[in-house]
């Protein structure tokens, strides 16, 4: 058989594919606008997604992922049909800390996929309020870095916030240099956000030592102003240059290549068991000797690992402090149950944020 016959019945099989593929998706298409007949016209605005059903379906997916394709991007393509799928029954409004094209807007099509309303807003107080006012559907908002730590400002809306957690999202940050320019030599200018300058500092000082590093209020800020000018570059995101339009001069310019941002997705709604969860609260301790060990033990006694704690000042007294704390499970998992109502017969105050799925890749 000669090459091009060869070819010729390859791409017949995958004609042939790509036409079962599309009945396929339709199938699940109409599958899903039949159980948005069923849940009626009455349910609840967020009733319509299950962020436990989502990750329960990647995860098989991912189980059952054979290859060619990683597992990464299987669960990317079944996000997206799982998100057009959804929008047929609701097209789900997201507030994320803006504005277009930072990394948490990455993070909250990451997660929902691209079939959703994104609304920029200022300011992570902003997120909550639109949220909590029935707004927008849900929230992301960023709550710690592997380089730069917890990020604060979440950490103290979750306190007073009667919102929810209901979903993670764990993103790669890969900084890019976005230009105009055609050589680096040209750029005279390199505008960012001043962690994004940091976490590039090796990198720059090798190859753009002579350049007038300019900080801004975002690396999609920094984006904009670059997108007119000739002799500038910007440091920011892929989807800062798809949505500026800005070529890509040089990929994965950060010092640091494992540097990933935790999200939290946030909501007005719990979410039930997914198999594979973690629960997040708070808890201030008594002041005596030996209070945060014994709150602390609640937990190790009942066999639930914690896996990350943080302290916060209450804000309702000079040196009092509340402790953030990640468990695994959720809080209707029997050891966790026990470990809660241990806790809280010991602690000062214990304020559950919110039982999730562990972050799908």
């Amino acid at each position: 058989m000669s090459e091009h016959s060869k070819l010729a019945d390859l791409r017949t099989r995958i004609d042939d594919i790509d036409a079962r593929l599309l009945e396929l998706i339709s199938e699940r298409a109409r599958l899903a606008a039949e159980i948005a007949q069923v849940k009626g016209e009455h349910s609840e605005n967020n009733a319509f997604y299950r962020p436990e059903r989502e990750a329960q379906v990647l995860r098989n997916i991912i189980d059952k992922n054979k290859g060619p394709l990683s597992e990464e991007e299987m669960a990317r393509l079944f996000r997206e049909i799982m998100s057009a799928c959804l929008a047929l029954e609701q097209v789900l409004d997201i507030a994320y800390l803006g504005p277009e094209g930072t990394f948490t807007q990455s993070a909250a099509l990451k997660h929902f996929g691209h079939s959703v309303k994104t609304t920029a807003l200022a300011s992570i107080d902003q997120v909550f309020r639109e949220v909590d006012a029935g707004s927008c559907h849900y929230g992301v908002v960023p709550v710690e870095n592997s380089i730069e730590g917890v990020i604060n400002h979440t950490l103290d809306m979750l306190i007073n916030s009667s919102l929810l957690i209901c979903g993670e999202v764990e993103l790669r940050i890969h900084h890019h240099l976005l230009s105009n320019a055609d050589k680096i030599e040209k750029i005279k200018q390199v505008y960012s956000h001043q962690q994004s300058l940091a976490q590039c500092r090796g990198w720059l000082d090798t190859h753009l030592l002579q350049a007038e590093r300019i900080a801004v209020s975002s690396n999609a800020e920094a984006a904009r102003l670059v997108d007119k000018k000739k002799d500038a570059a910007a440091i920011a995101g892929e989807t800062a240059a798809e949505y500026y339009d800005l070529p890509i001069l040089v990929s994965n310019i950060e010092d640091e290549p494992d540097n990933t941002t935790r999200f939290l997705v946030i909501g007005r709604h719990n979410t039930m068991p997914s198999g594979n969860d973690k629960t997040s609260l708070l808890f201030s301790a008594p002041n005596r000797p030996g209070s945060l060990h014994d709150m602390l033990a609640c937990f190790a006694v009942n066999n639930v690992s914690m896996t990350r704690i943080e302290s916060r000042p209450s804000r309702q007294g000079m040196w009092e402090y509340v402790f953030f704390v990640d468990i695994e499970g959720h809080a209707m998992d029997k050891q966790v149950v026990a470990a809660l109502e241990k806790l809280k017969a010991s602690a000062s105050m214990v304020k559950l944020l919110g039982s999730y799925p562990v972050a799908v890749l």
